[in-house]
């Protein structure tokens, strides 16, 4: 067994690097040519919405999987999910012959909910919001001795996360601020941890949308709170954080150096500046690092990357958001 080392470490990410190399592609860092004359700094852009699965989920739940024991392997594993991170698990779990059984909540686009199922795991519809279906991994867990891989909250899917964290300090070795969506954490607690690790001068900032934005309303209580969850145009951060959150909450109160938040018409703005001057297809999700850039919330000081966390937005929200035509851009599907 190789060394293990505690979770949010810079030597743990690194560890999770060398397993998942072969396994999960290293995506370009772009640089935009727009954001960056509009801001007078280089703006690259990380392009996690052209990972296999459509998002960077399959880092942690690669990395998750891969280091699963033998009996854990026999047993199957067990997740809630605001979609991504179901949909990378099961890819993951795929792989390996391990069953995996994906809990979401009846606010999972459908679109999600059917591309988790057709990677061949075990889809269950439970509640209105991703805490009730985590009641139901619990239960799982418990009853049918499945083995939990939480979406954010867990060592090995937090260096999974982080390794993006260190593509980007090797792609942009001058990085001054680095852009990362936030939700539970595990991709900014990684992400941090890992930017920190190779460039601790660096800054990194959380960027999460106004509705129901659970990591910032937890840190500015001081500790993890509950909040609604409300239907967002960035679904994919939406969610609890746990009450009894063991790491990120941690990792991100002590990591990030600032948190955004954007509203409804920012993300829609990102989502139409992706693909049309970027020619790129982002979920509202991804694009909250460009719709904080674009709305004047953060403003580059030196040479920024922004993480675009995935692509799986539904087709014809796509259209809507871009006009019924779709024209005026390209995009990678």
């Amino acid at each position: 067994m190789p060394i293990r080392y505690g979770p949010g470490t810079g030597e743990d990410i690194s560890l999770a690097r060398r397993q998942l190399a072969g396994h999960v592609a290293e995506t370009g860092l772009r640089t935009s040519p727009v954001l960056s004359r509009r801001h007078g700094q280089t703006v690259g852009l990380k392009l996690e919405n052209r990972q296999l699965t459509g998002s960077f989920k399959i880092r942690g739940a690669t990395c998750a999987i891969l280091r699963l024991d033998a009996e854990q392997r026999q047993r199957g594993v067990v997740t809630a999910s605001t979609g991504n991170h179901g949909r990378a698990l099961a890819h993951a779990a795929r792989g390996q012959g391990v069953r995996a059984v994906v809990c979401l909540s009846g606010l999972v686009p459908a679109n999600k909910v059917e591309a988790v199922r057709a990677l061949g795991a075990d889809v269950r519809i439970v509640g209105r919001s991703q805490d009730e279906a985590m009641e139901e991994v619990a239960r799982l867990a418990r009853d049918e001795g499945l083995t939990p891989v939480p979406p954010f909250d867990h060592p090995d899917v937090i260096a999974g996360q982080g390794t993006a964290g260190l593509e980007i300090v090797e792609a942009m070795p001058d990085v001054a601020t680095v852009l990362v969506p936030l939700s539970g954490g595990g991709l900014a607690a990684g992400v941090a941890a890992a930017v920190r690790f190779r460039r601790p001068e660096a800054r990194v900032i959380g960027v999460s949308m106004r509705r129901g934005a659970a990591m910032h309303a937890s840190l500015a209580a001081g500790h993890p709170v509950e909040v609604l969850e409300e239907e967002t145009l960035a679904d994919s951060l939406g969610g609890g954080i746990g009450l009894d959150n063991r790491y990120t909450f941690a990792l991100c109160r002590d990591l990030l150096d600032d948190v955004v938040l954007v509203d409804e018409d920012e993300i829609a703005s990102g989502i139409r500046h992706a693909f049309r001057e970027e020619g790129e297809t982002v979920e509202g999700a991804g694009a909250v690092g460009i719709a904080a850039l674009l709305a004047g919330k953060v403003r580059p000081a030196g040479p920024t990357a922004v993480l675009l966390s995935g692509a799986n937005i539904d087709a014809a929200l796509h259209r809507a958001i871009n006009g019924a035509d779709g024209s005026g851009g390209g995009g990678n599907g």
